[in-house]
This record gives C-alpha cells, sequence and structure tokens, in this order.
C-alpha cells in the first residue's frame, strides 16, 4: 500500500468563502471565521488560543485572514482550527 503524501506537500483545499463563513474584527485586523460542526469534524486540531488540542467530534471555528499575507498565494495557508470560546474571548 502507497502512502499518502505530507499533508504540508499537498496543495491546501479550497476555503469555503461562501454564506456560512462571517467576517470578524480583532485588534489584528479582520478575519473570516466558519464554524464547523461537531459531525464535520474529523480530524484533530491544536487551538492556538489555548494550545491545547481537540479532536474529532469537538464543534469549533475554522479562521484565516480576509486579505491573506504578503508572501502568501492564499489565506488557505494561514486557515487555524479555534475552540470557540478561545476565538471568542480573543481581543
Amino acid at each position: 500500500m502507497a502512502k499518502r503524501p505530507s499533508k504540508h506537500l499537498r496543495a491546501p483545499r479550497p476555503l469555503s468563502v461562501g454564506a456560512f463563513a462571517r467576517a470578524d474584527r480583532k485588534d489584528d485586523g479582520e478575519w473570516m471565521v466558519q464554524a464547523m460542526s461537531a459531525d464535520a469534524a474529523t480530524k484533530t486540531y491544536r487551538c492556538p488560543g489555548c494550545n491545547r488540542s481537540f479532536g474529532p467530534g469537538v464543534a469549533h471555528v475554522v479562521v484565516w485572514p480576509r486579505i491573506p499575507d504578503i508572501g502568501s498565494s492564499s489565506a488557505v495557508e494561514d486557515r487555524r482550527h479555534w475552540h470557540s470560546a478561545c476565538w471568542s474571548r480573543r481581543k
């Protein structure tokens, strides 16, 4: 059985910027925020807000900059998965 290539070498999946994402302004700029339901959460992530991991089945939010950073071809490179409460507390 062939091994899958590293996720870091694969092209990123596109962001869903449709009706499900909303803009949110924080002290460091404007962000797009999309809710991820518990049913749709199938991987383990580390929340940048509290640095704790959460696994499949945990509802959370996916956050990315509204405007990509200089040098990034897409904001998808900067998306992160946050606990909903951690993102809400962020200033």
